[in-house]
């Protein structure tokens, strides 16, 4: 059986391998090869692929989920904190590129309706790229990572409104009133179930599904959600991203999200690579390079106005102006949603043919650029930094960002990781929290998250073997990792995800038994502690103390055990004497009370008991209420509950503790 659009798959995945790997190696974004890849294999370049449209529909369930992860990494709150750059940024800059590009494109001849859809165009930036960037560069927390998420969010959006007054502008339409009150109401109907599934439904059904400690039940009901109100939000006008973002916000609220977050990643990848190669595939590349001058031209035009009409909207909000200059540099491209806008321009005759093969070329070329201008944008911004136009736009500017990053979440450094709650991960939080020493949890037991979280414990819900979760709780600014679970596989595993994020963190492994140890080692452990044997070391520790074995003999026999791996247990050979107690025979150091309440002994002085000679032992030390004496006079008294520390004989001991008790 002849399956085509398998075979197009099999081609599409075959050449992004290849060109990925070979720009790899130059250390290019991998985003560059996808889009090459589209170019090549696409029907402007060698034709390879035929199926085009089913290609499109795999890479929008890319960008569904890429919308998906990122509203999870988001919540409501921390979406409400970032309402001024959302809502004035946005339309700040979405206002003044239509103006401003429409107006270029008007100047130029064109009908004013065909200006402003041009205008609509060129507004809108790709949340794919810059996201994809920033989250590979760990940015999404920076200012200007979240203010070009702020303004990313505002255009995906916006877009919608944009869709529906397309056929308006065309001509198409005449109801505007009506057109305009349908959208409010369904944006409200849509914010209201949001809301009320991220606060009252959602949380309730992930912690059911996480307490069947089930991967692929929670897999299938964190995909099932997504897509869910994703086809809810299309089938009531608005786009899918959208409802996928709001289907993330909604999981955000609920202590799962990181465990959801590291489960959809992997598919996200695959999809995404998926979208930008079907962006490739646009590119007719005999136009491109029959135009290329006007489309350089075009692409420099689009990278100054843009980024300087971003910066404005950024530095209105009084932001430092580093931040401004980067954040208008991230956001100079022409994005996705754009390519899914042409389309029904194209529809409604407000974008002619050639105009749209200009629009792709440009839209692509700053595509392309776009992971180079924000890898050397901080350089870029630095030689702007002083000059005329970067102290107009950041005339306003607010250097002091204290207020600014209060706002911000505080990451977490040089502190301790704990993957397991059980005995001993709780036990050493314990040690940690008492200690002073900033620590986080990683725990797979819903029921354990839900219960020490409303104890205060810093933990989150989510399984350790999964590379995202480490870089949640900020494992490469991990000063000590401690991994103290039970599942011998899972935790070879965790041991190469947090190697192959940090060489350098000093990490603890606890095993059950000592034959994992050399294993656990060779894979990156620095200290393996076994079960079985840590507590025979413990036991025999105690019994040498008894038998008065000096404290620096004694470290020095465990030492000894757990350099040679505790092989020294499993030996038939006799150990070396490494320390020998001390010599005084048949003497033993003992604490008694006295429990009775009267006798011959209370309230006597030691003097008139003349305990040496009647019971053959000395009293060295007496605890009497926390506090303890050790120097004891011959008019001491003895009294009820006195602990009395004495050495002699074994026989006379049990003989004197007879008469205390």
């Amino acid at each position: 059986m002849h399956f085509p659009l398998l075979q197009d798959i099999l081609v599409l995945l075959a050449f992004s391998v290849l060109i990925v790997f070979l720009l790899q190696k130059a250390k290019l974004p991998s985003i560059l090869g996808f889009l090459i890849t589209g170019a090549i294999i696409g029907p402007y370049g060698l034709s390879l692929v035929n199926a085009v449209e089913e290609v499109e529909v795999i890479s929008e369930i890319g960008v569904i989920l890429l919308l998906f992860v990122i509203g999870m990494e988001l919540s409501i709150k921390k979406l409400a904190s970032m309402k001024r750059t959302i809502f004035i940024g946005g339309f700040l800059q979405v206002g003044l590129t239509v103006l401003i590009a429409g107006s270029c494109y008007y100047f130029l001849g064109n009908s004013w309706n065909e200006s402003v859809f041009i205008g609509f165009l060129f507004s809108l930036s790709s949340t794919a790229i810059v996201l994809k960037v920033f989250q590979d560069r760990n940015e999404m927390s920076t200012l200007h990572g979240r203010n070009a998420l702020a303004i990313l969010i505002f255009q995906d959006i916006i877009v919608v409104p944009m869709m529906l007054f397309t056929p308006i502008i065309a001509g198409e339409s005449t109801d505007v009133t009506t057109s305009v009150l349908t959208l409010l109401f369904k944006s409200v109907v849509v914010i209201v179930i949001t809301i009320l599934s991220a606060r009252y439904v959602v949380p309730k059904i992930m912690y059911a599904v996480a307490k069947t400690n089930n991967k692929e039940l929670f897999l299938l009901t964190t995909i099932t959600i997504c897509f869910a109100v994703a086809f809810l939000t299309s089938q009531a006008g608005l786009s899918l991203a959208l409802g996928a973002f709001m289907a993330g916000l909604i999981i955000s609220e609920s202590e799962f999200s990181h465990q959801a977050t590291s489960i959809i990643l992997p598919f996200r990848e695959l999809f995404i690579s998926f979208f930008f190669i079907s962006v490739g595939m646009l590119l007719n590349i005999e136009f491109f390079f029959d135009h290329i001058g006007i489309i350089l031209l075009l692409v420099l035009a689009v990278l100054i106005i843009k980024s300087s009409i971003v910066a404005l909207s950024v530095a209105i909000l009084n932001y430092p102006s580093r931040t401004v200059l980067i954040t208008g540099l991230s956001l100079f491209q022409v994005g996705e949603f754009a390519f899914i806008l042409s389309k029904v321009g194209i529809e409604y005759n407000l974008l002619s043919a050639e105009t749209n093969q200009y629009f792709l070329a440009v839209s692509i070329v700053t595509m392309l650029l776009t992971p180079f201008v924000i890898i050397f944008s901080e350089n870029i911004s630095d030689r702007f930094h002083n000059t005329k136009i970067a102290k107009a736009l950041t005339s306003n500017s607010k250097e002091n960002t204290e207020e600014i990053e209060a706002n911000m979440e505080i990451d977490l450094s040089n502190h301790l990781v704990i993957i397991g709650f059980g005995i001993n991960g709780s036990n050493l939080a314990k040690a940690s929290q008492f200690s002073n020493i900033p620590y986080v949890v990683i725990e797979f037991n819903a029921e354990t998250v839900k219960r020490e979280k409303a104890n205060g414990i810093p933990i989150i819900f989510g399984d350790a073997t999964q590379p995202h979760m480490l870089e949640t709780v900020n494992l490469s600014k991990a000063r000590s990792v401690v991994v103290a679970i039970s599942d011998a596989e899972a935790t070879r595993t965790i041991i190469r995800n947090i190697r192959d994020i940090s060489q350098s963190v000093y990490l603890v492994v606890r095993t059950r038994y000592v034959k994992e140890i050399s294993d656990l080692i060779a894979y990156g452990a620095d200290d393996v502690i076994p079960e079985e044997f840590e507590t025979s070391i413990e036991i025999f520790s105690r019994v040498l103390h008894d038998f008065l074995v000096p404290e620096n003999d004694i470290s020095e026999f465990i030492d000894l055990i757990r350099a040679d791996n505790y092989k020294v247990f499993n030996s038939k050979k006799k150990l070396p004497n490494t320390f020998r107690s001390t010599k005084i025979p048949n003497v033993n150091i003992t604490c008694l009370r006295i429990n009775i309440d009267s006798g011959r002994i209370l309230g006597k002085t030691l003097k008139d008991l003349n305990i040496r000679k009647e019971f053959g032992i000395n009293i060295l030390a007496i605890e009497r209420k926390d506090e303890v004496i050790d120097y004891i006079g011959p008019n001491e008294k003895l009294y009820q509950n006195d602990k009395l520390y004495v050495s002699g004989r074994q026989e006379n001991i049990e003989e004197f503790h007879r008469v205390l008790n």
